[in-house]
């Protein structure tokens, strides 16, 4: 069988929209509404999933599913990676920070939508590939360190937005402290039993916290 060309890819890609925006509509009544953002569609539709994960779960990159990418991590489904997308609203002009890098696909997703991606790996073989895969797709306006993501990137706060893609207890209060007021916070909440949740904070640097739906991340590893 010959190899799939680009084409063959974005095809790919436009029916894993299509899956993306059936499940927003099932889950409409637990996320308060029926479609997400048409600009992280279009990231999700753009950026190759493919190339993100391991060769030899490429061929499975563009179904509804979580994929090992190794070291017992998982790269999350395309439902849970537009929702949280969508959750942040990143815009062109904000300054956003990702824990956990994984192999880089989130961090590239948000490349498409805000102005710079900040983004911290605690493991050092998944920051130095995402580093080099995404510089080789031109995403200059990412920038990736490695160490322990629930104490954030001082030196590059504030922040307008952060996402976390691990699991905590607690909203890690470091990360708390260098959100920008006004800014939103996005993460998995809990332990056995985690809650995708999203929490605000208002002008005077009061939080306010929403819980949407049951999710399932590792967890957000400490040094």
């Amino acid at each position: 069988m010959k190899p799939m060309t680009e084409k063959h890819l974005a095809v790919l890609r436009r029916h894993m929209v299509e899956v993306i925006e059936i499940q927003t509509d099932l889950a409409s009544e637990e996320l308060g509404k029926s479609a997400l953002d048409e600009r992280v569609l279009a990231a999700m539709r753009q950026v190759p999933r493919h190339l993100f994960v391991p060769a030899a779960v490429a061929p499975f990159a563009y179904e509804d599913m979580p994929l090992p990418i190794g070291f017992d991590k998982t790269l999350s489904q395309p439902f849970i990676v537009a929702l949280m997308t969508d959750l942040l609203a990143p815009q062109p002009h904000e300054s956003v920070l990702e824990v956990g890098t994984g192999l880089g696909y989130q961090a590239a997703i948000l490349a498409e939508l805000a102005g710079q991606i900040w983004s911290v790996e605690i493991i050092e073989e998944f920051a130095s590939h995402a580093e080099a895969l995404l510089q080789r797709l031109g995403m200059s306006n990412v920038g990736i360190r490695i160490g322990d993501g629930s104490r954030g990137w001082p030196e590059r706060a504030p922040f307008d937005k952060i996402l976390v893609t691990a699991a905590a207890e607690e909203p890690p209060p470091a990360l708390l402290e260098q959100l920008k007021p006004m800014g939103r916070l996005v993460l998995p909440v809990g332990s056995e039993e985690q809650l995708l949740t999203v929490i605000d904070k208002d002008s005077a640097g009061q939080l306010e916290a929403r819980e949407l739906i049951p999710v399932r991340f590792s967890q957000l590893e400490a040094v």
